[in-house]
């Protein structure tokens, strides 16, 4: 008898909603077949548009998503299966997470945006939030630097977008300075001479835009001259040095005098 009425109630479902189920089952398969070629289409058109692997794979996935998620919302309506009540659990779940997930939700617009409007890319030199690296990895919620004294620092996207960035390498040219300070009875033009002179000797320094070199201020214990090279961002620590030590050391011996100690 059980099994009469279950067959009856099957019967009358399939008359009053086998129309519409035949159309959203035919739905979902032509639903399949749209999602993979839009899939297709949009992978093509990230890669022709050299678009960051982190943010294709990223967009890739969350529009996919997406699709299938309304795919699936569609056919259950058409099919009769009303779905206001799951609507409702999914949205409060939704604000539920947006809340707890605010500050993720940062990072990762910050890491969109820094994919997108590229302040900088890998490999560049950057100074950001106190510190200072190369960049060796551009994720959708953070960025990784590696300093020169090799340390890993990982830095939020959504701090790192939202503060001054100084991209180093952005330009081929970096401008090395620093200043020298002698003693009041040094001979300003041998001294700007072997300035000069150490300066030429360096190979990593560029001859265009021309170093500079002047006298700059007036202390009450010495003199101060500017130096001002152009160089390659990549050797500025190395030549810096370089550049400097072998100034002090062909001052001194040419018997420039320094400031004492203590003045």
């Amino acid at each position: 008898m059980k099994l009469e009425k279950f067959y009856d109630r099957g019967i009358n479902w399939l008359n009053a909603n086998g129309p519409d189920a035949l159309v959203g089952i035919l739905l979902f398969f032509i639903g399949l077949w749209v999602i993979k070629f839009l899939r297709n289409r949009l992978r093509s058109r990230l890669t022709r548009r050299h678009t960051h692997s982190s943010l294709q794979s990223f967009v890739l996935s969350l529009t996919i998503t997406a699709l299938y998620v309304v795919l699936i919302l569609t056919v259950l309506e058409i099919v009769g299966l009303h779905i206001t009540i799951f609507t409702t659990i999914i949205g409060a779940f939704s604000v539920a997470a947006g809340l707890a997930l605010s500050g993720t939700f940062q990072n990762f617009a910050g890491g969109v945006l820094i994919l997108l409007l590229k302040p900088f890319e890998v490999d560049d030199y950057i100074v950001a939030q106190g510190q200072e690296g190369k960049v060796v990895s551009i994720q959708i919620f953070y960025t990784v630097l590696l300093t020169i004294d090799n340390r890993t620092i990982i830095i939020p996207n959504g701090k790192l977008f939202n503060e001054v960035i100084v991209n180093v390498s952005r330009e081929n040219t970096r401008r090395l300075d620093f200043d020298i300070r002698l003693g009041y009875g040094a001979d300003i033009d041998k001294a700007k001479k072997i300035i000069t002179d150490a300066i030429v000797a360096n190979k990593d320094i560029f001859t265009d835009p021309a170093p500079r070199i002047g006298l700059i201020g007036l202390d009450n214990d010495c003199i101060r001259f500017t130096v001002n090279a152009w160089l390659d961002p990549a050797n500025y620590l190395n030549v810096k040095i370089a550049l400097m030590e072998k100034v002090i050391k062909d001052l001194g011996a040419a018997g420039i005098a320094f400031p004492k100690p203590g003045f």
